[in-house]
């Protein structure tokens, strides 16, 4: 599973991102715009959690490092204690009038993909790893989480132009609450 991009692809990420896919929103019927929106939402709580859990073992592996630098200790006692605040979202976010929370529907293919990366074995195995496979299991995912977050932020956009489109239709009129219902 990627997120690079296949031009003419048949994956959702291929759709979403396709330029035609935002092309000419303004003469989309109203059901086709609000599909497109709520296919180009659920790919980005796609790729949304793929980052999340990339950004996860980036969290425990850089905090393992910091803590050996620290220390010679070998023993992961202090990381596993330490493991709730390496993994709270300490960064304040955003307000939506209307949250919405979607689930990823690929949880499963976005975990063996970061598991191909660097497998629970790895964490698993933290006190037998030297700085040097700690230090190449961090290049390693910073690199992919990068990869992950420009398509991220891509998505989005995309979300934003569609987003935009419809509250603009309710703004001028053109479209209407009541029609939510249908």
């Amino acid at each position: 599973m990627s997120v690079e991009v296949v031009p003419g692809g048949q994956r959702r990420i291929d759709r979403v991102l396709d330029p035609a896919f935002v092309e000419g929103v303004d003469q989309l019927g109203l059901p086709e715009l609000r599909a497109r929106r709520e296919e180009a939402e659920a790919e980005e709580a796609d790729v949304s959690y793929l980052r999340r859990l990339l950004q996860g073992r980036l969290d425990i592996l850089r905090a393992e490092l910091v803590r050996r630098s620290a220390t010679d200790e070998q023993d992961v006692a202090g990381l596993l204690a330490g493991l709730p605040a390496i993994l709270s979202d300490d960064s304040p976010g955003t307000f939506s009038a209307v949250p919405r929370v979607q689930v990823p529907s690929r949880a499963g293919e976005h975990r063996r993909r970061v598991e191909r990366l660097v497998s629970d074995e790895t964490i698993a195995r933290l006190p037998e790893l030297d700085v040097e496979e700690l230090t190449r299991a961090v290049e390693v995912l910073s690199a992919e989480e990068e990869k992950v977050s420009t398509h991220r932020r891509t998505v989005q956009r995309v979300v934003d132009v569609l987003r935009g489109e419809l509250a603009r239709r309710y703004r001028d009129g053109t479209a209407q609450v009541s029609q939510l219902l249908e």
